[in-house]
């Protein structure tokens, strides 16, 4: 039987949710994702989540997240949101609270609304971000507890970033608007810049007032993207440390907006993402490969 899969997307940011029995024992994930998230000879999407039984007793799923270059992230804020999404849309689960394992650890989905065909918002735990450079991991001079407006050159222009880990490398440019600056071009030689060893997400952020911040997001192995719920935290994050925004705020995104509340650390330090997933389509994978 072909691979059967649905696929869902997050503020435009689309993945394939597919359960992991779906694919023969002898399937490399990453080459999958490679061929199926192809947008001319697969079905196109930002990546897949492959969904599986949690093997952790206090974890409900387990999710992988492959990039269309083939590469595993650690976690996906939309992609992860579209999995959760998917267990609720094919009845396998139906508690107000889920909680998936992944690479970056356990996260906890909770449903807060639920309209028909398939149209889901959670909020969503996505961890607590680290700041020092071994953690980010980013190579520096000398180790550092916070990497603020620090300096680097893309190509000879010269860049400020701040640069953290939440669930991935991510790195934020602070910027006045998005018309006067290369930010793809920006974006695709930051990606693989040498003193990011994993990688990073690169995004560009345009502080609109204490509550609100804008973004254009390239995406460590996938490019430009319309949203990510990772960087969309990391770039709120950065701009509370800067001291640019409240501790709650609304990320515009092309693809939509989403509402980001980082907790105190007298709470749990969790920064919280509220968003949407919504199913576009169902498939079989018929190609061979």
């Amino acid at each position: 039987m072909p691979p059967s899969f649905i696929k869902f997307h997050g503020f435009g940011n689309d993945y394939i949710v597919i359960e992991s029995k779906e694919l023969a024992a002898t399937t490399v994930p990453g080459e999958f994702a490679r061929l199926i998230c192809n947008r001319h000879y697969g079905a196109g999407a930002d990546g897949i989540a492959l969904v599986s039984p949690s093997q952790e007793a206090n974890a409900d799923f387990h999710v992988r997240i492959f990039n269309p270059d083939s590469s595993e992230a650690s976690l996906s804020g939309n992609g992860t949101r579209c999995a959760a999404a998917y267990l609720y849309y094919k009845k396998l689960w139906s508690n107000e609270e889920l909680r998936l394992s992944t690479r970056a650890g356990i996260k906890l989905y909770t449903l807060r609304e639920h309209s028909d065909p398939g149209r889901y918002v959670f909020d969503s735990e996505l961890g607590q971000p680290r700041f020092d450079s071994a953690s980010i991991p980013m190579i520096t001079e000398e180790p550092m507890e916070r990497v603020i407006d620090y300096t680097l050159d893309a190509n000879g222009k010269t860049v400020s970033v701040t640069a953290l880990q939440m669930g991935n490398p991510n790195c934020c440019i602070f910027v006045d608007d998005f018309e006067s600056i290369a930010w793809r071009q920006i974006g695709r030689v930051l990606e693989t810049h040498k003193q990011f060893p994993d990688r990073t997400n690169v995004v560009f952020v345009r502080v609109a007032d204490r509550q609100t911040i804008e973004l254009r997001i390239w995406e460590r192995g996938v490019g430009e993207t319309e949203a990510s719920g990772t960087c969309s935290c990391a770039a709120a994050v950065a701009a509370m440390i800067k001291g640019e925004t409240d501790r709650r705020v609304t990320v515009v995104m092309p693809g939509g907006k989403a509402k980001i509340q980082w907790r105190g650390y007298q709470d749990d330090g969790e920064v919280v993402i509220t968003g949407s997933a919504e199913v576009i389509y169902a498939g079989e994978w018929l190609a061979t490969w």
